[in-house]
């Protein structure tokens, strides 16, 4: 695989990156700004990020899980506050069952959010879904062996919330109404769909330790202690190049599984994903917990825009499993175990 950007790629990360610096937050206090916020939503849905995965005309989806990463990768740089994830993999899974999907539709997850929520008494999650409109969201209704596709409607009594500051997490009550959509999927449509899902999440998570170093380069390029700025200190200079090493770690792992989202056969894009995932999960927490650290005191106080990248940075681990979830399956998959003492 050539892992260097096409034009048109490096165009896409170019507008998306700009987009983002404009019409993202810059401080905590950004985020009450509704008109910024109204603005940076408006932005993205007329770029057309949000139909990067519907159908193209003949079944295939009008760009790759490259093209949907850069975009994703840019949004996670910039903490940005607007829905781009939910949608896109609503929009993916809506066009493998052959139906349209309308721009505010999400999946709901289980407890957990590591899998897509299966249609029962249990309570459900729609990650990423626009706070302020009464949006769908698909789940999985049991059919024998595998799954039909069913929807479930998000009212305005469904809450938004979750640690995470800049996407939202809302609630499906337990025994809510599913409308059965009667469409089949099978394992070769959900495969692929998951390999998407991890791919985009790894993305997210290399998109927010590129932002947060950002943010403590410059911190410690300014912050003076002994006369100096902090950044000249050997031990701070160790623990940054430390992290970037990370990033650049992830950032390798994370390209490969988004080429091979449309590109590798469905297993294989899973378990990319999962090896991307993993790697990533692991290394954006050290890295924020980094940027934490290096800031200092001021670090662990709200007015820092540190702590919003690790909470973004816990969000996208969770979501469709963490490092530990994902070296598991590798682990039944790959190497044959079952039980983790054997």
């Amino acid at each position: 695989m050539d892992t260097r950007d096409s034009p048109e790629q490096a165009e896409l990360r170019r507008a998306a990156r700009q987009l983002t610096r404009e019409l993202g937050p810059t401080t905590v206090a950004d985020f009450d700004d509704a008109t910024r916020a109204k603005r940076l939503t408006g932005a993205v849905r007329d770029a057309g990020w949000l139909e990067l995965r519907h159908d193209s005309g003949d079944g295939n989806p009008l760009a790759g899980g490259a093209e949907v990463a850069i975009v994703a990768d840019a949004l996670g740089g910039a903490v940005a506050d607007v829905a781009f994830a939910g949608p896109v993999l609503a929009a993916d899974l809506a066009r493998r069952a052959g139906i349209d999907s309308a721009d505010s539709a999400v999946v709901a997850f289980s407890q957990g959010l590591t899998q897509p929520a299966i249609a029962t008494t249990e309570p459900a999650f729609a990650v990423d879904a626009a706070a302020d409109q009464v949006d769908v969201a698909y789940v999985l209704v049991p059919n024998g062996g595998g799954y039909r596709l069913g929807q479930v409607r998000l009212g305005a009594d469904s809450g938004a919330g979750g640690t995470d500051l800049t996407r939202a997490v809302r609630v499906l009550p337990a025994g809510a109404p599913v409308h059965d959509l009667g469409v089949l999927l099978s394992k070769d449509d959900l495969a692929p769909w998951t390999a998407l899902g991890l791919a985009l999440t790894s993305a997210d998570l290399v998109g927010v330790m590129r932002g947060v170093l950002d943010v403590t380069v410059a911190y410690a390029s300014e912050r003076r202690q002994f006369g100096v700025p902090v950044g000249s200190f050997q031990a701070v200079q160790h623990l940054l190049a430390e992290a970037h090493c990370l990033m650049e770690g992830a950032l390798s792992v994370a390209l490969h599984a988004s080429w091979g989202v449309d590109s590798l056969e469905p297993d294989d894009a899973v378990a990319a994903g999962r090896v991307a995932k993993a790697y990533c999960a692991r290394a954006a927490r050290t890295v924020c917990e980094t940027a934490v650290q290096v800031h200092g005191g001021i670090g662990n106080t709200w007015d820092c825009l540190a702590h919003v990248y690790l909470r973004r940075a816990l969000l996208s681990s969770q979501w469709f499993g963490d490092d530990g979830v994902q070296l598991h399956a590798l682990q039944r998959t790959r190497l044959g175990v079952t039980d983790e003492l054997s």
